[in-house]
């Protein structure tokens, strides 16, 4: 059994999804903690950050940083899904031109309101709005402040067009989508969609699926796990370096640090509500500072 902690980038196929995906991982090394930060739908593909261990309890601070997506738009048709694999709903002739797209897009950078699929994991009176639709209630999903960072249209045909975006947390590529072919006088749905960047967590330096379990069949450790702290973003950390430090946080007590030392993970200015402090990669607690005394709010010894 694994019993370290950390991170794994798994980079997730399609047709499969992020529960099936972490749960053979659990399994193949046997994992007693597990856990994943921000679903990908089966039709999706991309990076899925794992966390190991005690790891899975910084799953929110990765959960809200910017991700970034990859996907290609068909014009002319709106399904039930917003994707591929809905039914057809409404259909038009027109085709929007390049120039067009770039002159709307533009009204989406910042904050807009956006009503998630009917397809989505968000709960209607307690219950999933993707088990509604199967069982073909009738329900309304109420519009929810999102945001954009960027959005840039990477290629463009008759009937296509591809685009990256970064977004926020709680943002829906297929409704976005749907949005824009309206704004553009048309329908579309989402033909293609992937992941490429959650945070530091990116691509490049992702593993994919069953790559990753061919190292199972071989080893019993996994060697592609990264420290808790490497792949925070947008925080402050410090190391610990004292043993009594360690011991004293482990009873849940307030130790002092050198302020000094503190490390800043962003280039903006951050408040002192959130320290994480962390040895040899790992983290071990999560508090606020007052002056030079740290408090702890969460441990993970």
């Amino acid at each position: 059994m694994i019993s370290k902690q950390g991170w794994i980038n798994l980079y997730k196929p399609k047709n499969i999804t992020s529960f099936k995906a972490i749960n053979s991982i659990k399994k193949k090394f046997s994992i007693d903690k597990i856990g994943h930060a921000g679903t990908l739908d089966p039709m999706a593909e991309g990076v899925l950050p794992i966390a190991i261990g005690k790891a899975t309890k910084l799953i929110p601070y990765i959960s809200i940083i910017n991700k970034e997506y990859e996907f290609t738009v068909t014009w002319g048709k709106q399904t039930t899904t917003d994707d591929t694999e809905g039914e057809i709903l409404f259909e038009s002739n027109h085709l929007p031109k390049k120039i067009e797209i770039e002159k709307t897009i533009v009204n989406y950078l910042g904050y807009i309101d956006q009503i998630p699929p009917k397809v989505s994991a968000v709960k209607i009176n307690g219950k999933r709005a993707y088990k509604l639709f199967r069982d073909n209630e009738v329900f309304e999903i109420q519009p929810k402040k999102v945001f954009i960072e960027n959005l840039t249209i990477t290629s463009h045909s008759t009937n296509k067009t591809s685009f990256k975006i970064l977004c926020g947390k709680g943002f829906y590529v297929r409704s976005f989508a749907r949005d824009l072919a309206l704004d553009l006088k048309t329908y579309g749905h989402i033909s293609s969609l992937k992941r490429s960047k959650v945070g530091k967590f990116t691509e490049n330096t992702s593993i994919l699926l069953d790559d990753l379990l061919k190292i199972g069949q071989r080893h019993n450790e996994i060697n592609c796990i990264f420290p808790t702290i490497s792949m925070l973003d947008d925080i402050l950390a410090y190391e610990i370096e004292e043993q009594i430090d360690i011991e004293n946080l482990s009873f849940g007590r307030s130790i002092k640090i050198d302020e000094k030392k503190i490390i800043n993970f962003s280039s903006i200015n951050l408040g002192k509500n959130n320290i994480f402090l962390f040895k040899k990669g790992d983290v071990v607690s999560i508090g606020k500072l007052d002056g030079n005394l740290f408090k702890p709010n969460k441990i993970l010894i």
